[in-house]
């Protein structure tokens, strides 16, 4: 399956932009009358056929529509600090997107080594792992954001924070606390980990304190694997 991102698609003809319409027909040789795929990146997926093959704005007809294509039964925030090499950070992008996650919050902490990214940059690394992996959702990403803010965003679901310190209520295997379908946000930190006073506050505004293992894991793999819990906990309850 080929599958394009279009989020401002309208039915039921649609002209791919110029970029798009060149991986179309020049890359993948496709003609009139081939079929595709496209999502708006909020669940739809789009039968498409290619009605004018043209290499700078293709035109296609949407055939038939799926709803909410393989939509997760939870809904997952990433609040991560990106890392100081940012092929890493991407790198977590792309495998979490993978995966299945609903939005990506780059986190500024007091240990934090990056404190600025390229959102159109990472927003693109995230498209891309949207069209690979075939997802009809596209997770929101959201631009640095500082460590306070985020503990007061409003979120319905469980919140946790991993860290390596000594726990200040007491910390729990992520894996064994979580039921299928919570929405769930998580905090991972940077390569220095959280300071003291950054738990302290979470777990004062509702966060509980969770470890992934015994292993010491990079920024990066910490977060993949935290993904990669909640989607198993969410696929062994079906």
């Amino acid at each position: 399956m080929q599958l394009f991102y279009a989020p401002d698609i309208i039915l039921p003809l649609y002209t791919l932009g110029e970029e798009e319409s060149k991986h179309c027909v020049r890359v993948l040789r496709l003609g009139e009358g081939d079929r595709l795929h496209i999502t708006d990146g909020r669940g739809d997926l789009h039968l498409c056929e290619v009605v004018d093959a043209h290499p700078k704005r293709c035109t296609v007809r949407v055939i038939s529509t799926e709803h909410e294509f393989e939509k997760m039964p939870y809904r997952l925030v990433m609040a991560v600090a990106p890392t100081k090499n940012i092929e890493r950070f991407e790198w977590f992008l792309e495998k979490a997107t993978e995966v299945g996650v609903s939005e990506f919050i780059p986190l500024e902490t007091a240990h934090s080594e990056r404190r600025t990214i390229k959102l159109e940059r990472e927003q693109k690394v995230v498209t891309s792992a949207v069209k690979q992996s075939l997802k009809a959702y596209h997770p929101a990403m959201c631009d640095m954001t500082q460590f306070r803010k985020v503990l007061e965003m409003p979120f319905e679901g469980r919140r946790f924070i991993a860290h390596c310190g000594e726990a200040v209520k007491g910390k729990t295997y992520l894996a064994k606390t979580l039921a299928a379908g919570e929405d769930v946000m998580i905090l991972i930190g940077p390569e220095g980990d959280f300071s003291p006073e950054e738990v302290a506050a979470a777990v004062a505004c509702g966060f509980e304190e969770i470890t992934l293992g015994h292993q010491r894991l990079r920024t990066e793999t910490a977060a993949v694997v935290a993904v990669t819990m909640v989607a198993v906990v969410n696929e062994a309850a079906k």
